[in-house]
């Protein structure tokens, strides 16, 4: 009968709208969470088969929701290093399990990344998921299939150890008074037999600098200068002796030895000086040159060597002013522990030492698919892969289409509660509308069972 088609029409009217209505409530309660997703209500006619020549039997409504995954919240700032956010397209990918994880843990994508680090240093966000990445080689590099996702791992940002940097600069500014009396013992100096490096010949002029060796150590290297004659000058460039293992013809400690002469202008003359422009010291037991001391345990050093030149500014020069150290610079660090961690737009993360050493440890890829509409929603802001999602496609961010990643930027969520309010009036009137359908209908019965009296 069609009043009954009608009350079951007015039924499904109120059905359809209390589940518009528990979305918009859904909607409206994540308005701050972040990367939510917002729901879209979409109503559809359920129309029964009619006779055309007879009467019309009313069918009713369905309502159908599903998440707008393509729409994107703003970023806004955040002050935790680790927070991350994508603008663009793709997912995080996370698991449930840190370093425990099996191949029995699935894993799941999303947007929420207010990821911080728990007590065993894996960084995770506020539902419990911890975020997945390739680990980096210690030549920087992502060597893992960017296919495979067992070649994920779940992203620690303690326990690192924690680094040295061996120096392998070094570059003088000073002056070598052009005036210096040459001294008696440069008539008897022999860089092999009587030489500075063991104190028998006092330098005219002696710098020292220090330096770090592949363990951070700290080393005096000092740079000793003897006056040879008008623009020339005896250098010898040595270690204390009981750091080095003689070699090469360089005893006492030597690392190098030769004349620095300078031009009438009063500028290094690097094509006529006999000074090497890097230093090596091996590794005890290794090369025929310096070696560390066998009791030091220190890997094989190279230390380029910068004084300057006629076409440079500053370095070494020989001017008639007192002899004076202008600056020494070198680069190297001693042993430094984890200071904290940075995340860079390509979604690498950082370790940062107390040194100044920073270094790559893993990089968080981008994954995305052919259809993210076809992604399936569940509780904690993941999804899972669902039947019409499409192929899996992991990337470094902002490669090939994926969203790039911010650092200290959380994605808020796309719910605009204007909108939300707007259809919630809606969706109530809807409601009481049907509602009014079924009392109707009621009333248009019991008229026609009163026919009967």
């Amino acid at each position: 009968m069609s009043i009954n088609s009608a009350m079951l029409a007015g039924a499904s009217g109120m059905r359809a709208n209390s589940s518009a209505l528990a979305a918009i409530s859904d909607n409206i309660a994540n308005v701050n969470t972040v990367g939510y997703k917002r729901l879209r209500n979409d109503f559809t006619a359920a129309l029964s088969s009619q006779n055309k020549t007879t009467t019309y039997s009313a069918g009713g409504v369905l309502s159908v929701h599903s998440p707008l995954m393509a729409e994107q919240g703003a970023a806004t700032a955040s002050s935790v290093p680790t927070h991350m956010a994508i603008s663009g397209q793709g997912f995080f990918i996370v698991r449930g399990r840190s370093d425990d994880a099996t191949a029995r843990d699935p894993y799941y994508y999303t947007r929420a990344g207010q990821f911080t680090a728990d007590s065993d240093g894996y960084l995770k966000n506020t539902a419990g998921f911890f975020v997945q990445g390739w680990s980096v080689n210690a030549e920087g590099q992502v060597t893992a299939n960017p296919t495979d996702l067992n070649a994920l791992e779940p992203v620690r940002v303690s326990g690192i150890a924690g680094g040295a940097e061996a120096t392998s600069r070094l570059t003088l500014s000073a002056n070598l008074q052009s005036s210096q009396t040459v001294s008696a013992a440069a008539a008897t100096y022999n860089a092999a037999t009587n030489n500075m490096a063991s104190g028998a010949v006092t330098p005219d002029f002696q710098v020292p600098i220090q330096i770090y060796d592949s363990q951070g150590g700290l080393h005096t290297l000092n740079m000793s200068f003897l006056k040879q004659g008008p623009n020339a000058w005896y250098t010898e460039v040595h270690l204390p002796a009981g750091e080095v293992v003689a070699g090469g013809g360089l005893v006492n400690g030597q690392l190098a030895t030769g004349v620095a002469r300078f031009t009438p202008f009063g500028q290094l003359d690097t094509a006529a000086s006999t000074l090497p422009a890097n230093l090596t010291i091996s590794q005890n037991g290794v090369g025929t040159g310096p070696q560390w001391a066998p009791t030091l345990g220190i890997a094989t050093q190279v230390i380029q060597l910068d004084m300057g030149g006629p076409s440079a500014p500053g370095g070494l020069t020989n001017y008639d002013s007192a002899s004076v150290l202008g600056t020494s610079q070198i680069n190297g660090t001693p042993f430094g522990s984890l200071a904290s961690v940075d995340v860079d737009d390509d979604g690498y993360v950082t370790a940062i030492f107390t040194n100044g050493l920073s270094r790559r440890i893993y990089q968080i890829p981008v994954a995305t698919f052919g259809n993210v509409d076809g992604l399936v929603p569940e509780s904690g802001g993941i999804y899972r892969l669902g039947p019409g999602a499409g192929a899996l496609s992991m990337k470094g961010a902002g490669v090939s289409g994926t969203g790039d990643i911010k650092s200290r930027a959380l994605e808020s969520s796309t719910v605009d509660l204007a909108e939300e309010f707007s259809n919630l009036i809606m969706t109530q009137r809807a409601y009481s509308a049907s509602s009014k359908i079924i009392t109707t209908a009621d009333e248009m019965l019991d008229e026609l069972i009163r026919l009967k009296r």
